[in-house]
């Protein structure tokens, strides 16, 4: 849940549109908007959207994403109902938008009630008695089993984290170097929300903060994890007019020379999508050195999990080879 701007009934639409896209500028960070299907339905094969704004007028919006409604219908197009409220300053309620007719309304609305948790019209905008006049809160049911039928994510090893199951012990204290290595972030990351959010952000923006299991997460700066460090330019050729520089800062990790970890980490418009990246160099050679930068002059993959494989994202990973080796 969030308590941004909100999300208009138009808008929802768009967000819950497969394909739409209306952030091509230069300061988007994704193609699709924020990457809400990708994400929801790898979670789970269910979400339910709640987003209210304030603008030119008060709307509450409830959409649902359901691969169970599309499965249990036999759908063989992408239905996606969205109901929607506006705020009536006269009788001071929330009423239906019918701008399709009540038909399509009542359709929606049935949908959602018979193919989620909530059994009324009422328990669904109850939901929105927390978030004031302007958010947006997820609910993702439905959740992924592993092949071991068991819930990929672990909701209670650690009551502030929400953790991937199966995750690895922690060695015992005697065997201090494997130690080490498992309680260092650039492992711990790949199993725990927490760690993974701490390090989401480059820079975290004024007035923002993210709060997991009732507690805030601190941001966690990987550069201040690195000693002898040294900040390097690189100025990649990007065809235009405008000089680009890329800092990136590079050092040894604190531990080094017993931590088997390195790799540079990769943000784009200030979100992480390469974390410890190899960058080409082989397993061994450049062990314990690690550097930060921010690549805004390539493109990242739909999902923000990595880059597009261009001409300029492999001249990158050579410069950060080299500048590992040196």
């Amino acid at each position: 849940q969030d308590d941004g701007g909100g999300m208009s009934p138009e808008y929802l639409r768009h967000c819950l549109s497969f394909g739409f896209s209306n952030k091509c500028t230069n300061s988007s960070i994704g193609q699709y908007g924020n990457g809400f299907k990708t994400s929801t339905m790898r979670l789970g094969a269910d979400a339910i959207i709640f987003s209210c704004r304030k603008a030119n007028r008060l709307t509450r919006s409830v959409g649902l994403l359901s691969y169970t409604f599309l499965k249990g219908t036999g759908c063989d197009d992408i239905l996606v109902p969205v109901v929607d409220y506006e705020f009536d300053p006269s009788s001071r309620n929330f009423k239906r938008i019918m701008d399709r007719g009540e038909k399509h309304f009542s359709s929606n609305l049935s949908t959602l009630l018979r193919w989620s948790q909530f059994s009324t019209e009422d328990d669904l905008l109850n939901q929105f008695e927390d978030m004031g006049c302007h958010g947006t809160k997820i609910v993702v049911f439905n959740l992924w089993l592993n092949d071991v039928d068991e819930m990929e994510l672990d909701f209670t090893t650690d009551d502030e984290d929400i953790m991937m199951s199966g995750a690895p012990k922690i060695p015992e204290e005697r065997a201090k170097v494997k130690r080490l290595n498992h309680m260092h972030i650039a492992n711990r990351f790949r199993y725990s929300l927490r760690v993974y959010a701490s390090i989401l952000y480059l820079r975290l923006p004024q007035h923002f903060k993210v709060i997991l299991c009732g507690r805030t997460v601190e941001p966690h700066h990987i550069i201040k994890d690195l000693i002898y460090r040294e900040c390097i330019k690189y100025q990649p050729q990007v065809g235009t007019s405008v000089q680009v520089d890329v800092i990136t800062s590079i050092g040894f990790l604190k531990g080094a020379p017993h931590l088997d970890i390195y790799g540079f980490n990769v943000y784009h418009r200030n979100r992480l999508i390469l974390p410890f990246w190899a960058a080409g160099s082989e397993r061994g050679r450049g062990r314990g050195i690690a550097g930060v930068l921010e690549a805004n002059f390539i493109r990242p993959t739909h999902d923000k999990q990595d880059f597009e494989k261009t001409e300029l994202f492999q001249r990158l990973e050579t410069r950060l080879k080299d500048m590992t080796m040196e």
